[in-house]
């Protein structure tokens, strides 16, 4: 078998519709567009959620709850993450060359309770959990809050 013997299946290939070629082509004068409105009209364009005049999904689905626009976002590290730095002092710089955190978070570095501490380090952020601090004095280190 050569490649030249190898044939497509009939159906594989669709031909392209070729609108307003004349009336003999099924798909003239009007070009598959209607006769008239704004489907009709060249420089039309209706938006992703129209559903052609009936009530669109979006405003017929019930709304609730609330986005605080002024909500605080912090990146989150934990302690047992800080262990495993081996650093005297943990600053946001140190955990952003570290890759643990990116940009420094919306609104600062907030440091969480989980894991353990063995050795006394210095860790700056903008906020601490109550685990946390615990944890950090209970190893000997400090807990500095920078402001954001």
């Amino acid at each position: 078998m050569n490649l030249q013997d190898v044939k497509t299946a009939d159906l594989s290939r669709k031909r392209k519709k070729r609108v307003g070629c004349g009336l003999g082509s099924g798909h003239g004068k009007t070009a598959c567009r209607g006769s008239k409105g704004a489907g009709a009209r060249s420089g039309t364009e209706t938006a992703p959620y129209f559903e052609g005049g009936q009530m669109p999904l979006v405003r017929r689905i019930p709304k609730r709850g609330f986005k605080n626009i002024f909500k605080k976002q912090y990146s989150l590290i934990n302690i047992g993450t800080l262990a495993g730095l081996n650093k005297k002092e943990i600053t946001p710089e140190v955990l952003e060359e570290a890759g643990l955190i990116r940009g420094r978070g919306k609104n600062g570095i907030k440091v969480l309770g989980k894991g353990e501490l063995k050795v006394p380090v210095t860790v700056q952020a903008h906020k601490f959990s109550q685990g946390a601090l615990k944890k950090i004095v209970a190893a000997g280190g400090e807990a500095k809050v920078i402001p954001c």
